[in-house]
């Protein structure tokens, strides 16, 4: 029997799934379809890491694990849902409401010391930040917004700002010291053995991690971020921004990015409130509050200090003396500093731009915004935009073209796969990386407080990128690009790379070139203003921000991307779109039981993993299915059956319903299996008849609190329950089965 492994995630997705995948099994089963789930949440994880301290009933397998040997194999059919990134506020709160639910876990280490801390630290930081992606990304992405939606967006238009050619938004990144300036690569000749070493002035050397076993053709980097020159650029950001009278805000990836970007981050709110740090330094940094778990962490630690309340205080002057920071939420008083997980730049930058370059101050209004985005290696991309936009005007979802994305990312390529090679340096000195044979392949002198990391890049991934970047452009006939910058170290081997598999393709009468970040984005948005369609072909990290980027200019949102990742066994993986977790999706449901969470990138990958069952299985009836669900999701979207914010109106729950309708009247019918429409005929019929009971029973169930006891573990029976309300679609549905 043909095998989906639907994977279990957090907050919206999970709430989400209760849902969902009760339709989906009783669909696809008539199939010969069978769905199985796997436990990626971030609970999950955690509990996988501690079967020693944990009962029977309470232990569970790795499905990580499990699924990253899964997708190394030709039979990987996984559809993933988006999961916490966990920065380490989350990761503590998780690891707390288990304990409340009686899982003996230790609490998270913040300076461990005994080598029983060091252990725990180390099974935890496996669970930090982006661990799930790398694990199961075992081939390249394609990302692309499908047409149904393109079409639909230009019949109905999400809400753009206008833009003023006088906005005084910007963004200000650093002009040396930083990663991109300092980057150093080298492509590995054979295969090898790299040793990363600390040399300090006395010419004591200390080793940063394991030695690292390298594959020929391999492109490995090293880089370093210079504290000094950092603060010394994050001083004058804070000193602009109270100048220019725009809000300071940062944009981080302190999730994926999960050792670099919380120092970074840290670094910033030590800036910002410098003040308070010259004079409270020592008793903060002494109670393991330096800013790197943000402000929020910070206030909630100076409960236990015995003048907590007046570093409190010296903290709310410096908000007030400063400039206008932005806000997460302005009702509650959280800042763009509370938390460095609340504001990632992939996703805060282009809801930035949509909304005409502003972000939001303390009375809740717009306001022009410099965005301060520490390392340029990416940064002039959204300069870029931002410069476009107050030259040209909004852009026009009706009439803009699209932008869809092919990125390197199999076998942790690139720099989120430099967690485990990121250090904050401790002494002065110089980091080396050797090959085997003593030869120093990559150097930098280094200061205390540096941050340093290196990348890798294999071979192969390489070259099944540039295929599939090939294969995109002769499918689509669309032009494509290469984002790739000559002046960085890394990016230059790319480029000779990418030139000679270029070599071992048919690209007659394809549009490929090679063009830096910066240049490719005036491109691609000149094309898009005029209708036409560019292929961006990203690394690993401008993927995540351009398949963010443009679908939010283009479609409102990110999570209406198909993102599908052929997998380079041979399997599949198909990603439910962009777009996070949404956690405020969930206290909304939590305070009135409405779920705003649109599962339209479900949807999309759900068809496209029936097709692979097509392709792989020889299913006919997995394509019919597959068929019928994209004429279904076309037929939601024109319908207005989305899921609406407010409460009280059709939501997550509801959309699944119509959905479900709409599949089973294309099923039914349809003429090219005659099995299939007679199954579907009387559950079409069913669902029509009680639309009208069944749409009641959903919103009737609005309005009131739920208890989903938990959050990073809800339980399944209360959650169920919440989200399952209607007892004659269950009945018609699980009848089906």
């Amino acid at each position: 029997m043909a095998k989906i492994i639907w994977t279990r995630t957090d907050e919206a997705p999970l709430l989400a799934t209760y849902s969902f995948k009760p339709v989906v099994e009783a669909f696809v089963g008539t199939a010969g379809v069978e769905v199985e789930t796997r436990d990626i949440s971030l609970a999950g994880r955690i509990i996988a890491q501690f079967p020693d301290r944990l009962t029977d009933e309470q232990r569970i397998d790795d499905a990580l694990v499990e699924l990253g040997e899964l997708a190394k194999t030709p039979e990987a059919n996984i559809i993933k849902l988006p999961n916490i990134s966990a920065s380490v506020p989350q990761l503590k709160a998780a690891i707390a409401e288990l304990q409340a639910q009686g899982y003996d876990l230790p609490d998270y280490p913040d300076n461990p010391s005994t080598d029983e801390d060091k252990d725990v630290r180390k099974r935890y930081d496996a669970v930090k930040g982006s661990a799930v992606n790398p694990v199961l990304r075992e081939g390249n992405s394609d990302r692309r917004a499908p047409e149904a939606v393109k079409n639909f967006v230009k019949k109905h238009p999400h809400r753009m700002g206008a833009w003023s050619a006088d906005s005084k938004t910007n963004v200000a990144t650093m002009d040396a010291d930083d990663f991109r300036h300092n980057e150093k690569s080298v492509i590995m000749p054979a295969a090898d053995t790299l040793t990363f070493q600390l040399v300090d002035a006395a010419g004591n050397t200390t080793k940063l991690r394991e030695d690292l076993d390298v594959l020929a053709g391999e492109v490995v980097d090293g880089t370093v971020m210079r504290a000094a020159s950092l603060q010394q650029f994050l001083n004058e950001q804070v000193a602009r921004a109270k100048e220019e009278g725009v809000l300071f805000s940062v944009h981080l990836k302190a999730t994926m990015m999960k050792v670099s970007d919380p120092i970074i981050f840290g670094y910033v709110v030590r800036t910002f409130f410098a003040d308070v740090f010259n004079k409270y330094g020592d008793e903060l940094l002494a109670a393991g509050l330096d800013g790197e778990n943000g402000l929020g962490a910070i206030y909630s630690g100076l409960d236990s200090l015995d003048n907590g309340a007046e570093i409190r205080a010296a903290f709310d002057a410096a908000l007030a003396a400063g400039p206008e920071l932005a806000m997460v939420n302005s009702h509650k008083g959280i800042t763009n500093l509370h938390v460095p997980s609340d504001v990632i730049v992939d996703a805060s930058m282009p809801a930035m731009i949509r909304t005409s370059g502003h972000m939001w101050n303390k009375d809740d209004q717009e306001q022009d915004t410099l965005a301060v985005i520490p390392d340029s290696s990416y940064a002039g991309v959204y300069q870029a935009v931002i410069e476009d936009c107050k030259a040209n005007g909004a852009f026009d979802p009706t009439t803009m073209g699209t932008v869809p994305n092919v990125g390197l990312m199999a076998q942790k390529a690139e720099e989120y796969g430099s967690h485990d090679k990121t250090f904050k340096i401790e002494t002065d000195g110089t980091v080396q990386v050797l090959n085997a044979a003593g030869d120093v392949l990559i150097e930098h002198e280094v200061s205390a407080g540096d941050i340093w990391r290196a990348c890798q890049t294999k071979d192969a991934p390489i070259q099944d990128w540039v295929k599939l970047a090939v294969d995109r452009a002769r499918i689509s006939g669309m032009p494509a690009i290469f984002w790739l910058d000559p002046a960085r170290a890394h990016d230059r081997n790319l480029i000779s790379l990418v030139e000679k598999y270029l070599g071992d393709h048919d690209t007659e009468g394809l549009d490929i070139q090679i063009l830096s970040p910066e240049e490719a984005t005036k491109v691609s948005i000149e094309r898009i203003r005029r209708g036409e369609d560019t292929i961006s072909v990203t690394g690993n990290v401008l993927r995540d921000y351009n398949t963010d980027l443009f679908p939010i200019l283009e479609l409102g949102t990110s999570a209406k991307m198909l993102s599908v990742v052929p997998l380079m066994a041979g399997g599949g993986l198909f990603e439910t779109g962009a777009g996070g977790s949404a956690p405020k999706h969930v206290q909304q449901v939590q305070e009135e039981n409405h779920l705003r969470w649109d599962s339209l990138g479900e949807f999309l990958a759900l068809a496209e993993s029936l097709r692979h069952v097509a392709r792989t299985e020889d299913n006919d009836q997995a394509a019919i299915l597959a068929d019928a669900l994209d004429k279904a999701t076309e037929k939601l979207l024109n319908e207005g059956k989305s899921p609406s914010r407010k409460v009280g109106e059709i939501d997550n729950r509801g959309s699944h319903f119509y959905l479900a309708s709409y599949w089973a009247e294309e099923l039914a019918a349809q003429t090219e299996d005659a099995a299939l429409a007679e199954a579907f005929g009387p559950i079409a019929t069913a669902l029509n008849a009680d639309a009208a009971v069944i749409d009641q029973e959903l919103i009737d169930n609005q309005g009131q609190p739920v208890d989903l006891g938990g959050y990073y573990q809800p339980n399944d029976e209360k959650t169920s329950d919440v989200m399952r309300p209607s007892s004659k679609f269950n009945e018609i549905i699980d009848g089906l089965k």
